[in-house]
């Protein structure tokens, strides 16, 4: 590695055909600006080619090749080559599981495939089941199967609409119908819920790739081995490896190829009570356990039974506890997944000899109780046994199907890698995508690897969880934003200051129920806490704004799927909670929004400026998403990946007088000033002493930097410092936000008199 990894930038790329275009050029014109910010690596989204027009880049199509539209490998050498002459370097995301095939001719692997079927040279790279199809792939890419009188030759391909697919050579002749079942893939109706291969989640444009066959593993990291090779880049993120055959397999060859010095990070989303097993060959995960400690220990404990209470009134389904986690996990596998249940279903039948029908309950059932998004790494030995007790426990009519399922999967092999691999699906369409769009309690909370059940983060937990980090995985990433979050850091930071206000929120709650009545309640509650997450100060709505909101309110309402869904979206009511979001926007509840909003901001800012000094500093490598150096209030994806103001970026940072990027700029000078304390420094919790001891968040890195923020602002601000007290080393320290010398012991009401953070570097003589 050409320059060690300590804090990270993560860019978006896209290419102008998508939109708006942001490519390596793009990136190197703003070198300078991330070089002055004080990040050493830019962090950037998938560059192989993807489908054409992707605002995102994870629906790769040719593995073996940069895409043109970003610049091409010309674009990424001179990028890489900027960089490096200002000491900076590049980390890239990869997608091993995965690859896109909504267009399959652009897409040659595929296309290939469905010319050619088994016999296709790349038929061994995609995880087809054959066997469904009769020996063709199933493709549901039809309205209905009627649909298919409409396929018509044009030529060497079959056309339907404006997807092309190939024709078998010697099968062209005919109608399209008949042209159609000579091919070796059969058209079929996306509402049957069946498709031929295993895809990404229940996403039928994205189909997985074999990467436990060799020959598909070579062929898809060639590419990325020459990156690393070459000192193009330092390091890879790699997404969603739990979909994988075999993650430990894939990470261990992956490491063989990458050499010992690549910075590789997984995106592996850790269960609330989920360790990273320390036997990977990986640097840690992409810090979603990180930003549930960080965010968490802002909430304030003090509102959980009124904000319980409240969520409470608006009926059933509102909230995220364990048996109505397991009630939709079993919802999304036997619906969502359906065709990845009968996949396995089929897999253990044939395994344990025995009749399939006793089966799909049964695993549904188990799924339900494996609370983790798969159980086959080695430190969790013990979860499916436990799973499996306790499935039989709860329903003893399910004892046979589960004894064919342990007979099946006792000797690893395909029954267990689908077990595992269906595990993973079923919990991110149930959790992610279906109960944090439900959950009203405080929407916050409802973040990737979060736990909307666990109602903030305690000090002892977080200062633990933080000196484990910095002993076992000091080089893992930590994050507050990324293109997968739900909210962006602000907007998560100022609803989450509702538990500090949640009488208040009652309020308003009862007082928009009165003047704007939702067309269903526990939607409205949800939907009203992200409208304030993101209302302006000045309550100003413009269009965009609105329509932003309107957007994120079809997808969110047809993610929790109770009324409406993806599948069978309901217009009528549909129509009747945008109605409701304008009444909202334009009446008497907006402007108590406006005034509810100008009463917690302060609060809301001072707890955005705590999490992001804390995610700077703890134990591991920050990333910092693109913009989140100010205020942002994004929303989900697409949402979170709008263009970034970068010239008013630069205007601040030159002017370092907005707060956030003042923090940013400092922690991160800080950062440089002292790798060894914050790259394989200690962690020791500081205990401030006093009546507001617990309003302070305060640990030493190494021994040249203290870290001191306040929290509970709301009820700080009734009450005070008092002679509250923050203990420091021996020595004399100067805070690089303010240049005071601050001397032990620090009052507190000196020591956060001109912002709500503290940064303190040694002072040597």
């Amino acid at each position: 590695m050409a320059f060690p990894v300590l804090a990270t930038y993560r860019l978006q790329l896209r290419g102008p055909s998508s939109g708006y275009g942001f490519t390596f050029a793009d990136a190197e014109s703003l070198l300078d600006y991330f070089d002055d910010l004080g990040v050493s690596h830019l962090y950037l989204s998938p560059i192989l080619t993807a489908v054409r027009g992707s605002s995102h880049g994870y629906d790769v199509t040719d593995t073996t090749k940069i895409s043109t539209e970003l610049g091409g490998p010309e674009g990424l050498a001179r990028l890489s080559e900027a960089a490096r002459a200002r000491g900076m370097g590049l980390i890239v995301d990869i997608v091993p599981n995965h690859v896109g095939v909504e267009v399959p001719d652009q897409n040659a692997w595929w296309w290939d495939v469905l010319q050619f079927g088994q016999s296709s040279a790349y038929a061994s790279y995609f995880d087809i089941d054959w066997e469904l199809g009769d020996g063709r792939i199933i493709l549901p890419l039809l309205g209905s199967d009627d649909a298919v009188s409409n396929l018509r030759v044009d030529g060497d391909v079959l056309r339907l609409g404006n997807v092309a697919l190939p024709i078998a050579p010697g099968t062209g002749h005919g109608t399209g119908c008949q042209v159609h079942d000579r091919q070796h893939y059969r058209l079929v109706s996306w509402r049957r819920g069946l498709c031929g291969y295993r895809r990404f989640f229940s996403i039928n444009s994205l189909a997985a790739l074999r990467q436990e066959d060799r020959a598909v593993f070579l062929a898809s990291h060639a590419e990325i081995a020459r990156w690393v090779a070459e000192d193009i880049v330092d390091g890879v993120r790699i997404d969603h490896p739990d979909g994988l055959s075999d993650p430990v397999g894939y990470l261990t060859q992956l490491r063989e190829l990458l050499g010992p010095h690549a910075w590789v990070v997984i995106e592996k989303i850790l269960a609330v009570d989920e360790a990273l097993d320390p036997t990977l060959p990986v640097d840690g995960t992409t810090g979603y356990d990180a930003l549930r400690e960080v965010g968490g220990v802002f909430v304030d404990p003090a509102g959980q039974a009124a904000l319980t209470t409240l969520a409470e009134s608006s009926g059933p389904g509102h909230r995220a506890g364990p048996a109505r986690v397991a009630e939709l996990k079993i919802d999304a596998a036997v619906d969502a997944l359906a065709t990845e249940l009968t996949r396995l279903r089929r897999c253990i039948a044939a395994s344990a000899g025995a009749d399939h029908r006793l089966l799909p309950n049964a695993i549904a059932a188990l799924l339900s109780h494996i609370t983790v998004y798969r159980c086959d790494y080695p430190g969790q030995a013990a979860t499916l046994p436990t799973a499996l007790a306790q499935t039989n426990s709860a329903a003893p009519q399910l004892a046979p199907g589960l004894q064919l399922i342990a007979a099946a999967i006792a000797g690893g092999g395909e029954p267990a890698t689908r077990l595992q691999q269906l595990c993973g699906a079923v919990t991110a369409k149930a959790v992610e995508d279906c109960m944090f769009y439900r959950d009203s309690r405080l929407v916050s909370l409802n973040e990737v690897g979060g736990n909307p059940d666990r109602f903030g983060v305690g000090l002892s937990e977080f200062h633990h969880r933080a000196a484990t980090r910095a002993r076992l995985w000091p080089h893992t990433m930590t994050t507050l934003s990324t293109h997968d979050t739900k909210r962006s850091e602000d907007v998560r930071a100022r609803i989450g200051v509702l538990s500090q206000l949640p009488s208040l929120w009652a309020q308003f709650v009862s007082h928009a129920e009165t003047v704007a009545p939702c067309p269903d309640i526990t939607t409205g509650h949800f939907l009203l806490q992200n409208i304030f997450g993101v209302w302006p100060v000045h309550g100003q709505v413009g269009e965009q704004l609105r329509s932003r909101l309107h957007s994120y309110a079809d997808k969110a309402i047809r993610e929790s799927a109770r009324h409406t869904s993806w599948r069978d979206p309901d217009a009528a009511f549909e129509s009747a909670v945008h109605r409701w979001i304008d009444t909202i926007l334009d009446g008497p509840a907006g402007k108590e929004l406006t005034r509810l909003v100008a009463h917690v901001n302060s609060h809301a800012e001072s707890d955005a400026l705590g999490q992001k000094l804390l995610a700077l500093t703890v134990p591991g490598i920050p990333d910092m998403y693109q913009g989140t150096e100010l205020w942002d209030d994004s929303l989900v994806d697409p949402d979170n990946r709008r263009p970034v103001d970068y010239a008013a970026r630069r205007a601040a940072l030159k002017a370092l007088q907005h707060r956030k990027i003042r923090v940013v700029a400092a922690a991160l000078r800080v950062r440089r000033a002292h790798p060894d304390c914050f790259l394989d420094g200690e962690y020791s919790a500081v205990l401030a002493t006093g009546p507001a001891c617990d309003h302070i968040v305060a640990f030493r890195r190494g021994n040249d930097v203290v870290v001191a923020v306040t929290r509970w602002t709301v009820r700080l601000a009734n009450t005070g410092w008092g002679d509250t007290v923050l203990p420091l080393p021996h020595g004399s320290w100067r805070d690089t936000l303010t240049e005071r010398l601050v001397r032990d012991p620090a009052q507190a009401i000196e020591l956060f008199a001109d912002l709500p953070v503290v940064l303190l570097e040694r002072v040597h003589a």
